[in-house]
């Protein structure tokens, strides 16, 4: 437990790190193109290719989660679809053992997020997460998505944390990149980001497959 000891901040993403992404996939992938086919009139499979470009055209931006302009672009109210489907959001089985081991320790745990605050809110009040972490930074706070190395540089002056004694744990190696090249000593990669996912092993990151791994560093 050398490792785990001289750790004195804990950065953590929220979706497919400690929360089961399977509810995003489903909503993104399954639900809004649902009910985009009925509002536009058009088959499901048809719907699914126009926004799975649409989605692609955002990716690494801020529009990527940005639920107001999904909003926008598909004439749907987007926050009230995440709610229909809230009883989705569903914690890793290890995420609440592994906050409250880290919290008992007297560590710092901060959440960094790319999601909308909104959504944020929601997952965490079914949760109940919020209560383990000492403070909480989206992207939208930030200005910038994780994958830029601006959200690293503002975050470092928003939040005083050594780096040297910090790990980040996410479900997204760009991600990962990002953080390591902003100074982060140990960046890790979740390699399960949903139940119904194959598991991922990283070939330049340490990969854990469950967070009692970290204590074992």
């Amino acid at each position: 437990m050398k490792l785990f000891n001289e750790i004195k901040t804990v950065l953590l993403d929220m979706d497919g790190t400690i929360l089961d992404k399977y509810y995003d996939d489903y909503f993104w992938e399954i639900y809004v193109p649902q009910k985009y086919a009925e509002k536009q009139g058009i088959n499901f499979e048809e719907a699914q290719r126009i926004l799975f470009s649409m989605y692609k055209a955002e990716e690494g931006t801020l529009n990527w989660t940005d639920i107001d302009f999904w909003s926008g672009k598909t004439g749907l109210d987007i926050f009230q679809l995440k709610k229909e489907v809230e009883h989705l959001i569903c914690p890793h089985p290890d995420a609440e053992e592994f906050l409250k081991v880290v919290s008992s320790n007297g560590k710092k745990i901060y959440l960094v997020t790319n999601a909308h605050n909104k959504v944020m809110e929601l997952k965490l009040k079914k949760t109940g997460f919020d209560k383990y972490f000492h403070n909480l930074f989206t992207a939208f706070d930030i200005g910038y998505p994780k994958e830029k190395i601006e959200f690293w540089e503002i975050l470092k002056e928003k939040l005083y944390f050594e780096p040297d004694s910090s790990i980040f744990i996410d479900d997204t190696e760009e991600i990962l990149h990002t953080a390591k090249l902003a100074g982060i000593k140990l960046p890790i990669l979740r390699a399960v980001s949903s139940a119904r996912s194959v598991p991922r092993q990283s070939k330049q990151f340490l990969t854990i497959m469950k967070f009692e791994e970290i204590f074992h560093l």
